[in-house]
């Protein structure tokens, strides 16, 4: 006979690592979600060149000059006309329909006043509530209608030549990141945000159901009683296999993306592991603080799902308010980050990541000692196992039609704490945590250094300019470019701004004096918010050079800008023109989270209810749909009027359009997660497995990032949500103004949903019932 395993962490282990492999909820948790998520993600980024951003042309002039202008504009890579209008009321609807993504205006008479010297406007309109296309549009018209101006200044000889003084123009050389590769900047990050919050889920699930279905008593003894044997040996399988997915991250980057790794591996490999340790340690705490599972799960969800603003990759931390900055600081995400981008995309030595690193351990630390005390706690005690019931439905006759389901719906929602918390309590938590990290809305005060090689008047005034900016700020005047480019590296400074020798002779010339811009494109957000900046002072000084004192709106100034540009490009953002990243990400983000929520209440619901009594599967599921509608309401109200209003978004849609498309988008989410929640088994199951797919559900949808670089099939594949039509829907309406004809192909999608899901709904129901009856 053979003798009793020992008591110990290989016990603990081996204990669990059979569960994990048996338990069909941890294997799809634990495996498919990050499989699903990663392939999804690099599927998306695998054209990591934005190209083909559709614009529509008003070509008033329809000359030889003006169509000079458009073939200009056409031959652009990042750009593609895809129709020419007559008007500018049928361009702004191409944009708010989806069509384009901008609009170039050509008025009359172009030609005419261009040969005259009246120096006319070519006006390039641009979506920036879209903000990511929006910047990759508005850089490929700027550069397409300089080169048609360039090529248009023969046009411009004739004009008056006044007193000429020279201009200044600003030149952007990247350092880090050059390609500006959204890939290298978004993938490297999100890889890891979708794996923290499947870390946190599964050690939360795995501690969890010892209250729930296993037994807290077991666990202990197979550890012989010694809570850090009995936590370790729980979590090391956990560990083991999320490492690997870790190390596996670089491997898809660098092999098949072609993405570099610039820094220390044994120091990412460390922080990889602190990153594991941490959110393994914390989702387990919260189990041993609330000892229910679907409690513990749902605030583990309500902390790691929103870290993608806090961890200050989206929106830098430079830019939050005080509570974001604060509760950032207390995720380990956030510090993981800062290595990872510090070492892997900027390649800086050691000891500049040596804060961020040792915050991360730090908070590793914490959370697994507050781990270990708090199931010693438990351990000391007599275990308190209480069982996870739900209330039972009343002895009473089952409820007949939609009415008797749409009632019955409505009180399991009131009387089952899970169900109330993500329906009723959950878009109000989320409505008001949520946006924190993105309300200041716009980055001001962007650091920068200087190197100044002129040492003349213009210069200082070159410097004056940038530090007077709202948007710079110019921290450090380094004596060489090499000193500046350490404080580049050590993330004091996100550019460096040289003014070369002889720049203040070369303007007094009539020349044009070039003024180069080392930038670090790590953060896309920061670059383009700091290029702007910079671009947008210089320019101002070198107006007011060619001023010379003169008013502005003088023929002195008008001839001598005349004689250099004939030709004024004019790049007007329109729907979010401040580019207010709140503006742009929370009015989405709010679709996906009121879709997450109720996927994973309506199917928590739907596990609950066809053990239960009820009538036929077709009114069963139509009453529950419209009770999730009813229940609903509220939270629709507070996401589309009250809160863009409160904050400050765009509000330019018809109430009632909106809520049309609103409440297709509901019933379509129900149906959807009723179809999937009758072949569940427990009501903690929809949590594991649609929680950790938000992030790639939001990617795949082409807001963040545009449809025109996603693959066909993935587009196709992204169909499959709700979410997808309908924030591309309710965006254009409330931020836009569009019409529901203008999005009717969202419209269509959602109706087609709709009757896909309620016809899976009903049969899924039909067919569960019938499986158990026979049972």
């Amino acid at each position: 006979m053979r003798p009793a395993p020992k008591p110990g962490f290989w016990l603990v282990a081996r204990r669990e690592w059979r569960w994990l492999l048996h338990d069909h909820a941890a294997r799809i948790l634990i495996f498919a979600v990050p499989v699903f998520a990663f392939a999804i993600l690099t599927a998306v980024f695998s054209h990591p060149v934005i190209r083909e951003l559709g614009v529509v042309v008003v070509d008033a002039d329809r000359s030889d000059t003006s169509r000079m202008f458009v073939e200009q504009v056409a031959a652009s890579p990042s750009l593609g006309i895809v129709e020419r209008q007559g008007d500018l009321a049928s361009a702004a609807s191409a944009i708010r329909s989806g069509e384009a993504i901008a609009a170039v205006y050509i008025a009359a008479n172009f030609e005419r006043d261009l040969k005259a010297g009246r120096r006319p406007q070519v006006v390039a309109f641009y979506n920036q509530q879209f903000l990511t296309a929006a910047g990759v549009a508005s850089s490929g018209l700027s550069d397409s209608l300089a080169a048609a101006v360039e090529n248009a200044a023969s046009a411009a000889r004739g004009a008056p030549q006044a007193a000429r003084i020279g201009s200044l123009v600003a030149e952007t050389i990247v350092l880090v990141n050059p390609a500006r590769n959204y890939a290298q900047f978004l993938l490297r990050a999100l890889l890891p945000m979708v794996l923290h919050v499947v870390i946190a889920l599964a050690a939360g699930y795995a501690v969890g159901s010892e209250f729930h279905r296993r037994s807290m008593r077991a666990w202990l003894a197979c550890a012989g009683g010694n809570p850090v044997i009995a936590l370790a040996g729980k979590l090391a399988p956990l560990f083991a296999v999320f490492l690997v997915f870790m190390l596996t991250l670089p491997l898809i980057l660098e092999g098949l993306l072609g993405i570099s790794f610039r820094g220390d591996t044994p120091m990412v490999t460390i922080a990889a592991v602190l990153l594991t340790v941490g959110y393994l340690a914390l989702g387990a705490l919260m189990q041993l603080l609330v000892r229910d599972l679907a409690t513990g799960l749902g605030i583990t969800g309500l902390i790691v799902s929103p870290a993608f603003g806090y961890a200050g990759v989206g929106f830098p931390v430079l830019g939050m308010n005080a509570f974001a900055l604060a509760w950032g600081a207390l995720l380990p995400l956030r510090w993981y980050m800062a290595v990872l981008l510090g070492q892997a995309a900027r390649g800086l030595p050691l000891y500049e990541t040596a804060r961020p690193f040792a915050a991360l351990a730090a908070l590793a630390v914490l959370y697994t000692l507050l781990a270990f005390l708090r199931l010693r706690a438990i351990a000391g005690s007599a275990p308190r196992i209480p069982p996870e019931t739900e209330p039972a439905a009343p002895a009473a006759a089952p409820p007949r039609g939609v009415g008797g389901a749409f009632v019955a719906e409505w009180r399991r929602v009131l009387a089952t704490r899970g169900a109330f918390m993500l329906l009723v309590m959950g878009p109000l938590v989320y409505g008001i945590y949520y946006p924190q990290p993105y309300l200041n809305q716009i980055v001001r005060k962007i650091p920068i250094a200087v190197v100044d090689n002129d040492l003349t008047e213009l210069s200082r005034s070159i410097v004056q300019t940038l530090d007077a900016s709202g948007a710079v700020s110019v921290v450090v005047q380094a004596e060489t470019l090499a000193e500046a480019r350490k404080v580049l590296d050590r993330g004091e400074a996100f550019a460096v701004v040289g003014i070369p020798p002889d720049t203040e002779r070369d303007v007094l010339k009539g020349n044009t004096a070039h003024i180069p811009i080392y930038a670090d494109a790590t953060y896309l957000f920061i670059f383009r918010s700091m290029a702007n900046g910079i671009a947008v002072a210089i320019n101002t000084l070198s107006s007011e050079l060619a001023a010379g004192g003169a008013r502005t709106d003088g023929s002195l100034v008008k001839a001598a800008l005349a004689s250099t540009s004939p030709a004024e490009i004019l790049l007007q953002p329109i729907f979010n023109p401040v580019g207010g990243y709140a503006s742009y990400i929370v009015p989405a983000a709010f679709v996906l989270i009121l879709q997450q929520m109720l996927l994973i209440g309506a199917s928590m619901l739907t596990v609950m209810a066809l053990p239960q009594p009820a009538g036929g599967a077709f009114v069963t599921v139509l009453g529950r749909g419209i009770a999730h509608l009813t229940i609903y309401l509220p939270a629709l109200a507070l996401y589309f009027i009250v809160l863009p209003r409160v904050y400050g978004f765009s509000t330019l849609g018809h109430p009632l359009q909106l809520f049309a498309l609103a409440s297709l988008f509901t019933l379509a989410t129900s149906f959807m997660a009723q179809a999937a929640g009758a072949w569940f088994k427990h009501p903690e199951t929809p949590t594991l497995i649609f929680l950790g797919t938000s992030i790639p559900q939001l990617f795949l949808t082409g807001f963040s990032w545009p449809r025109e670089a996603i693959p066909e099939p993935v587009l196709v594949a992204g169909f499959i949500f709700p979410s997808d039509f309908a924030i591309d829907g309710m965006v254009r309406i409330d931020q836009l103004g569009a019409t529901l004809w203008e999005v009717v192909r969202d419209w269509r999608g959602l109706w087609a949903l709709a009757i896909i899901y309620f016809a899976l709904a009903v049969m899924s129901a039909a067919l569960v019932k019938r499986r158990r009856a026979h049972a």
